[in-house]
């Protein structure tokens, strides 16, 4: 059935970009055998509204004329379907191959290494490897979460989308209805900003929190989006990032590295316990909850009753 379709779009592109006038829907579906196929008159349509849509949504920009009698045609000019001449010395080809490999992992694998074909037809220098190593570590951006692709579609089309979000404080999740703004990457985790409708307010939602399917939903969006989406600097200050203070907490021997990794002191207290100086920022007791047991908060006395108050409206539920 893939097969199938790639060649149908195939032959209709061939036939739209090979015509020097435009092409009804009659003289198409005689040049088409797959339309010639079709079963009815409305099949017959429905199929070619959608091809049409599918090359359109690939890149190929489509004409659509009327005649003096009123008979609509179809035909995509070569001109405005040519890339201008493309210049790269190799540094540039370097940067755009190696953006390429960083999404070896990622659902946008296919898309990345689509593009760089076509501008290595376009005129990328033929003495440019783009997937040359480019040094002992290479970069790479993890997508595991089955959210991110849905939710990149609808960053793009600007559909709002629903989605059940588990709170690190909550014990079950909770419908959130969303207007999706951007997503990006920190530090190995996917995050979504957006506009929160229930709340009336800007969120940042992390992927790996989401459960279920992503919905969309029909609408424009009520919100207005902004210039510049700051993502990482809202998780930032969330994990204590731009913290002005320190905290003391003691932590299990063995266990939460990440606080480890964070810690400006480390002191071995004995009987499987370290003592640890962090960072302290907005929403570091958030952060402390995750780690469960494994933590206890030692001062200051408002980031201790922050963390009890949590880990108390989840044993409730």
């Amino acid at each position: 059935m893939a097969i199938a379709k790639a060649e149908r779009l195939m032959n209709l592109a061939l036939c739209l970009l090979g015509t020097r006038r435009p092409l009804s829907k009659r003289e198409l579906r005689e040049s088409i055998e797959a339309y010639l196929e079709a079963g009815s008159d409305d099949s017959f349509n429905r199929m070619f509204e959608r091809d049409k849509d599918d090359l359109r949504e690939l890149g190929l920009v489509i004409e659509t004329v009327e005649n003096l009698d009123g008979e609509v045609g179809y035909l995509a000019r070569r001109d405005s379907n040519r890339l201008p001449p493309i210049t790269l010395d190799a540094e540039e080809a370097a940067a755009l191959g190696l953006a390429a490999k960083v999404w070896q992992q990622a659902r946008l694998a296919g898309a990345a290494s689509g593009a760089l074909q076509k501008l290595r037809a376009a005129g990328l220098p033929e003495d440019v490897d783009p997937y040359e190593a480019h040094g002992a570590l290479e970069p790479r951006i993890p997508v595991h979460e089955a959210a991110f692709e849905p939710l990149m579609l609808a960053c793009r089309d600007r559909r709002p989308v629903v989605f059940e979000y588990r709170k690190a404080t909550a014990a079950r999740p909770e419908p959130r209805h969303v207007e999706p703004w951007a997503l990006e990457c920190w530090r190995g985790h996917w995050y979504l900003a957006g506009w929160d409708r229930d709340r009336g307010a800007e969120r940042v939602f992390r992927l790996s929190r989401i459960t279920g399917k992503v919905r969309s939903r029909s609408g424009r969006f009520t919100a207005e989006v902004p210039d510049v989406v700051t993502v990482r600097e809202t998780v930032a200050s969330w994990a204590g990032e731009t913290a002005d203070r320190s905290a003391l907490i003691r932590l299990r021997t063995g266990a939460g590295y990440p606080l480890r990794a964070k810690a400006t002191a480390v002191r071995e207290l004995g009987d499987g316990w370290d003592e640890l100086e962090i960072p302290y920022g907005h929403g570091l007791d958030a952060w402390l909850v995750e780690f469960g047991p494994d933590v206890v908060v030692l001062e200051p006395a408002e980031l201790r009753a922050d963390v009890v108050d949590r880990l108390r409206a989840v044993a409730k539920g």
